[in-house]
């Protein structure tokens, strides 16, 4: 297993595609992965947008004062609001910014909770078109997946990228082999380019 640690987390209305597909990818890299529910009541079994049951390792306050290589907020508008509304939440990505560690965000979540905070001012966005016209147009990028390594922060659009999101993950934490040593076997869409990325240059 690897020695990159990883938070995923996670409330009532998040997108199950989103949260299960990061997880999955990230087990498959050997990530140490801790899936965190910010529930405010702590509540670890958590039902997300389609009515999909998840049950989280650990509530978040009992894991928020941990190191993490990568903070990971899945979307769905209720979840992506209601860890909008966590303090916690908020602290843990300044202490990941502190500590120049990597922050991943999906669908509504760069929308609702790291715009809504200001946590990323100058930092190109991507995220769930329902929710762009809460960023700046000068900062929302339409790409699906937007790395700005300057900030160490990953953006994306929604649960039909959430692989490229999560593969990329892996690429910016575990490098090129790894990340084409996960992506293979799981037959991505050959017009991402895969193999060119990470096994070229």
């Amino acid at each position: 297993m690897s020695d990159k640690r990883i938070l995923i987390c996670m409330a009532n209305g998040t997108e199950e595609m989103e949260a299960v597909t990061a997880i999955d990818v990230m087990k498959r890299a050997g990530f140490n992965v801790i899936v965190a529910s910010a529930d405010p009541e702590g509540e670890l079994t958590l039902t997300c947008s389609r009515g999909v049951k998840l049950v989280c390792d650990a509530a978040l306050a009992t894991v928020a004062d941990q190191p993490f290589d990568c903070v990971i907020l899945p979307g769905g508008i209720e979840g992506a609001q209601c860890l909008g509304e966590s303090n916690l939440i908020t602290e843990i990505i300044k202490q990941q910014q502190s500590d120049n560690a990597w922050v991943a965000a999906i669908c509504a979540a760069p929308a609702l909770v790291l715009q809504r905070h200001q946590l990323f001012p100058q930092s190109h966005m991507s995220c769930h078109p329902s929710v762009s016209d809460q960023i700046p147009a000068q900062w929302l990028s339409r790409r699906r997946v937007m790395t700005d390594y300057d900030h160490r922060l990953i953006t994306s659009q929604g649960p039909g990228s959430a692989m490229e999101f999560a593969i990329e993950v892996v690429h910016v934490l575990g490098g090129k082999a790894l990340a084409w040593q996960v992506a293979e076997p799981m037959m991505p869409l050959p017009q991402l380019h895969y193999e060119k990325k990470f096994t070229e240059g």
